[in-house]
């Protein structure tokens, strides 16, 4: 995608712009409840933003989940910026920040109806379907190339 530029969100500006957008997301569009978006990972998260123009077009974090895994997840891009590659941009920048941790694999949980996005991205399907946030998912997971 020309122009975006994807980068770990370094300001309280960036942060509060990346929520507004979780929100827009989440909570408006897929209607998920507002006190479900925001929790205990959000302040050790990693957190991505995907830049053009100066603006927040697109989100998503990683961190260390209780179970142990690494977890890629509120990935988010605004309208107008979906299906142009803003995501995948996110993606590859999370997956990296992993590989240069150490992590060798990661999870996520997929909204169902974008499962095949993450498909294309090497991730593959776990278990069944399961609910999360009133949204239908599926566990994902990758093996990173290091």
């Amino acid at each position: 995608m020309s122009g975006v530029h994807v980068k770990r969100a370094a300001t309280p500006q960036e942060r509060e712009a990346l929520q507004a957008l979780r929100v827009r997301v989440f909570v408006q569009e897929q209607r998920a409840p507002v006190a479900e978006e925001f929790d205990e990972y959000d302040d050790s998260a990693v957190h991505a933003v995907a830049l053009l123009d100066g603006r927040v077009v697109g989100t998503g974090r990683m961190y260390r989940a209780a179970s142990g895994d690494t977890q890629i997840g509120r990935m988010a891009v605004a309208p107008g910026h979906r299906r142009v590659g803003t995501g995948g941009l996110i993606l590859a920048f999370l997956e990296e920040q992993a590989r240069d941790a150490g992590v060798a694999r990661v999870v996520l949980h997929a909204q169902t109806y974008v499962q095949c996005f993450y498909v294309r991205h090497g991730y593959v399907a776990e278990g069944r379907p399961f609910f999360e946030a009133g949204i239908e998912h599926i566990l994902m997971v990758k093996e990173l190339v290091t």
